[in-house]
């Protein structure tokens, strides 16, 4: 079994991401991530619009609005990290289960 994935009885955890970045690196990795979060949000959106044009999608697009808000501060913290002129860990987990 792969060591980035830890599978339970009901739920499996990959790390999707683990490691030192340089800033630049850094960024390009959440800007990455971010989008990929925002453009399924724009898709689903899309598919939600094409069968009731009516449909405001107001949990897409508020969460198109959250992410993209995320994206900005998290620019400005790596910004602020840069005068450091240290490398940057990121360690990000997605745990995968059944809903209750």
């Amino acid at each position: 079994m792969n060591n980035s994935v830890t599978t339970k009885k009901d739920q499996q955890t990959l790390k999707l991401i683990e490691g030192t970045f340089t800033k630049r690196e850094a960024l390009n990795i959440i800007n990455s991530v971010v989008d990929v979060k925002i453009n399924f949000h724009k898709v689903h959106r899309l598919s939600i619009q094409e069968g009731n044009e009516n449909d405001e999608c107001k949990f897409d697009n508020s969460r198109i609005q959250e992410l993209m808000e995320s994206k900005k501060e998290t620019k400005a913290f790596l910004r602020a990290l840069e005068s450091k002129g240290q490398n940057i860990k990121i360690t990000s987990t997605v745990t995968i289960s059944l809903e209750e």
